[in-house]
């Protein structure tokens, strides 16, 4: 599924408790990532959330890991990086 905007992303995750993993940008209209990220985790304590950026600098990471999110990939997304991060991160499950 995909969400254009932050609340939309906090709103689909609410309703499908399906989903286990969110990859999710930090600069999203409405409501960026961090923010949605925080408030996905006060429902969803366990699902794994990914944040895509084109910013890698220190301490975007720490504000990136603070905000609720497992991990972060940097833009542009290359799949083998995409399916490593997301093999390491279920392996921690």
């Amino acid at each position: 599924m995909n969400a254009g905007d932050g609340q939309e992303a906090i709103d689909i995750t609410m309703s499908e408790p399906d989903i286990v993993i969110v990859l999710m940008d930090i600069q999203l209209p409405v409501l960026d990532g961090y923010d949605s990220a925080r408030r996905i985790r006060e429902f969803r304590k366990n699902i794994i959330i990914i944040a895509q950026t084109a910013f890698s600098l220190l301490g975007d990471q720490e504000k990136i890991i603070t905000s609720g999110f497992d991990d972060y990939i940097v833009k542009p997304i290359f799949p083998h990086q995409l399916i490593e991060k997301l093999e390491s991160l279920l392996v921690k499950e």
